[in-house]
């Protein structure tokens, strides 16, 4: 009987160790979870992002941090309204990532701003050199889908760049909810 328990025991460990390889097969690449947020919302998001991956975690700074006026999108002659209208601006960003070369998959995440990603978020694609990486877009919004996003923004990286169409979320989705989204994306 102990002969045969011993054996049943030593044939159950390579399952739980195949079991446990499994779930982490996903993830085992290099990951860094990058976002621009002004309100807190993306910021929540990306935060259940990385617990999800368990990547790193890099919040996109603007040079000169947005107010609440900057942000007031009813006005024409706000700096976000005016971002928004010229599609080649590149509001400068505080600081730079040292190691971008260590990672292989770069989440980005940011709020939608006009059916698309705020030009600040372009401004960080545009510099580093993302070829050979995979980089998944992933936004909030109240109601907007990405509308145009990607083409806005996969421009912003070398075509030698694997570009995952962006995806939205509302901003208090699970990590249950991101772990099987990030399971589906078979990196």
């Amino acid at each position: 009987m102990k002969k045969f328990l011993i054996l049943s025991i030593l044939a159950v460990i390579p399952f739980f160790s195949f079991a446990q390889n499994s779930k982490n097969m996903n993830m085992k690449k290099k990951t860094l979870v990058a976002y621009f947020s002004c309100t807190g919302n993306t910021r929540q998001l990306a935060k259940t992002l990385q617990a999800a991956t368990g990547g790193d975690l890099y919040e996109i700074k603007p040079q000169i941090p947005y107010t609440s006026a900057d942000l007031d999108w009813q006005n024409d002659k706000s700096r976000s309204s005016e971002e928004m209208k010229d599609k080649a601006s590149r509001p400068a960003i505080a600081g730079k990532l040292a190691n971008m070369n260590d990672y292989e998959v770069v989440f980005v995440g940011f709020p939608i701003w006009w059916y698309i990603a705020p030009t600040i978020v372009n401004t960080f694609l545009e510099s580093y050199d993302f070829s050979g990486k995979t980089v998944i877009p992933f936004c909030t919004s109240g109601s907007s889908q990405p509308g145009e996003t990607d083409k806005y923004l996969q421009p912003s990286c070398s075509k030698e760049t694997h570009w995952r169409p962006a995806k939205r979320f509302p901003t208090h989705v699970s990590e249950a909810t991101l772990k099987a989204w990030v399971e589906g994306l078979n990196l």
